[in-house]
């Protein structure tokens, strides 16, 4: 049976997930009309087979991953999502089957997220699948939480739990390994899919917004990306360790492998948020944070200097990783 062809493809699978704002993907262009009195926040992101997924994870868990890592960043800007474009570079050994179920994926998580699809392209790689996404939102004007607002004496607070991405693609890229058989199954399971569906922590927008000073996704690593906000405000920051907040099935990962603690504070993919906030800010935002259901925990300070970010033992030691974040090249 020949494949479809684009515009068969479009209408069959992606035409059904837009948005009012794309047009039912008749048209060469979205329309997008922001309400009154808001700013557009708008961010991309790109995963590709075998850097960022591997080519054999599910297709709808793709899908969650290419939609959720650039919604992570409009939660961070305290932006509320609206809507998005895809662009869909295909490998040469697709199928149909492998593209209805990463559509049905991408329709969850849109939905989840009131994020419709706009528009976008499909197109042959020529290589491994390419999967870009724009993201777009909006927040009231003025309002947007920037990377490098952090002044010094603010306090550092980071959501959720970190380093179950990290440890998940760990137990997917090596099943056996020692540690991994030190865990029950569904801690096991609670990791990997971690890594294979983030959570943007789009309900924390409006604490944000109100009580943030400074804010970004958790992407690339604890360590690299506190380093990337810390430069872009020409500061420095201290952090304990033991403050950091993990997840049961991390705590048991590092009862039995304590060297699994450089994965996890550098590994990425944790899509959760850091913030700094005037230290006066601090219970407002995790009140409201809680009544969102996504708790922040304070792990540190912002302090003068230009330093690299300290990161402390319990014992009052600085702990050096060896590397400080996942890099693309």
């Amino acid at each position: 049976m020949p494949r479809p062809t684009e515009d068969e493809l479009i209408a069959r699978y992606f035409a059904p997930l837009a948005g009012e704002g794309g047009l039912s993907l008749r048209d060469d262009a979205a329309l997008l009309r922001p309400r009154p009195g808001h700013d557009l926040v708008l961010t991309t992101d790109a995963i590709v087979a075998g850097v960022h997924y591997f080519p054999d994870d599910p297709p709808a868990s793709i899908a969650c991953k290419a939609l959720g890592v650039n919604l992570s960043d409009i939660a961070a800007k305290g932006a509320e999502p609206l809507g998005f474009l895809l662009t869909l570079a295909l490998a040469d050994d697709w199928d149909e089957a492998w593209l209805a179920d990463f559509c049905t994926g991408l329709s969850e998580a849109a939905a989840l997220a009131s994020s419709p699809l706009l528009g976008g392209d499909t197109v042959r790689a020529g290589g491994p699948t390419l999967i870009g996404i724009t993201a777009l939102g909006e927040v009231p004007a003025g309002t947007m939480v920037r990377r490098d607002a952090a002044r010094a004496g603010d306090r550092l607070l980071v959501s959720g739990s970190i380093g179950d991405a990290a440890l998940g693609l760990k137990l997917r890229s090596r099943p056996a390994a020692p540690w991994g058989g030190a865990l029950s199954f569904p801690a096991r399971a609670s990791l990997v899919d971690r890594y294979l569906h983030p959570r943007p922590r789009l309900a924390l927008a409006p604490a944000l917004r109100a009580h943030a000073r400074a804010a970004m996704d958790v992407s690339d690593g604890l360590v690299g990306d506190l380093a990337k906000m810390m430069r872009a405000a020409d500061l420095s920051a201290e952090v304990e360790i033991a403050a950091i907040p993990l997840s049961d099935p991390a705590r048991a990962a590092l009862a039995a492998e304590p060297g699994l603690l450089d994965a996890a504070l550098t590994g990425g993919d944790d899509y959760e948020i850091l913030c700094a906030a005037d230290p006066a800010a601090v219970p407002a935002l995790q009140a409201a944070a809680d009544r969102a259901g996504v708790p922040l925990a304070v792990i540190g300070t912002v302090t003068e200097g230009s330093a690299p970010p300290v990161f402390r033992t319990p014992g009052g030691d600085a702990r050096p990783f060896r590397s400080g974040s996942f890099s693309h090249f």
